[in-house]
């Protein structure tokens, strides 16, 4: 009686979890509310990669327009030139949450080719553009990007501290002179973000550790024939994390955690 009791109580309790937060947990993960669900199986469905297309084309409206150019970004098959060119065009869009999610796509599928139109992004009015340019700099590698990072990291230049700690750290690829003088003023931010950024740069490009220390940096700087010659590969901040309960769930979706990786581009070290 207990066994078949618990049965009958068990979808009842998730159906009321789903809803009680669940709901708002599904849409970030690129689901909508089903209107025609006949059980708790189908009671979210993710749009067709049709659906998306057509919404982030939608240029009367702009949530349908931003909505689609994100389930784009996060989407494993948009690599193709067809999406490129759609992430390209939305990066001018009007409305700046479209903006953000078009830069986002090329951070996800985009290479060097874009990387005029995500310097371009760096410099918009709007700081979600700008984080997530400084977001696609740190996958996808360029020289061309090594001046208008450091110049990003002007506080009179760049007022975010989430964008300049995203610069800081996207430095860290590359091993020039200019590159350890920017990272080492940093040091210095008035952002406890920034410092960490920078010093987790300086340690990928020379495979020390002065910590927080920025006059140990300086010396060393100043001191070594060549400081960069225990490099650590550049990997880019990724995104993992632990199950939330509720995706222990069997009917919820499950965390997009992304492999350690370098970023697109780069060269191989020895």
């Amino acid at each position: 009686m207990r066994s078949s009791r618990c049965s009958a109580i068990l979808p009842a309790l998730v159906l009321v979890t789903l809803f009680q937060g669940g709901c708002a947990f599904m849409e970030d993960m690129g689901y909508q509310t089903n209107p025609n669900a006949t059980g708790i199986l189908d009671l979210f469905v993710r749009p067709s990669p049709e659906e998306a297309t057509a919404w982030a084309l939608d240029t009367t409206n702009n949530d349908r327009r931003y909505q689609g150019t994100l389930l784009l970004a996060n989407a494993p098959f948009a690599g193709e030139d067809i999406y490129l060119k759609l992430f390209e065009d939305n990066l001018q869009d009007e409305d700046a949450a479209v903006r953000s999610a078009a830069a986002r796509g090329l951070a996800h599928h985009g290479g060097p080719a874009q990387i005029p139109l995500i310097l371009g992004a760096l410099e918009d009015e709007e700081v979600l553009v700008r984080l997530e340019a400084a977001r696609a700099l740190q996958r996808i590698h360029s020289t061309d990007a090594v001046a208008p990072l450091i110049a990003r990291l002007d506080q009179d230049v760049e007022e975010s501290r989430e964008v300049r700690a995203m610069c800081a750290h996207a430095l860290g690829q590359y091993p020039e002179p200019r590159v350890l003088a920017s990272l080492a003023a940093s040091i210095r931010d008035q952002s406890l973000a920034v410092n960490r950024s920078a010093l987790e740069a300086l340690q990928f490009l020379t495979g020390q550790d002065f910590g927080l220390d920025q006059r140990a940096w300086l010396e060393f700087i100043a001191e070594s024939e060549d400081p960069f010659v225990q490099q650590v590969t550049y990997t880019y901040p990724y995104f993992e994390r632990d199950k939330k309960w509720i995706e222990y769930l069997p009917v919820m979706p499950q965390a997009p955690n992304e492999p350690k990786a370098e970023p697109i581009g780069m060269p191989r070290q020895e």
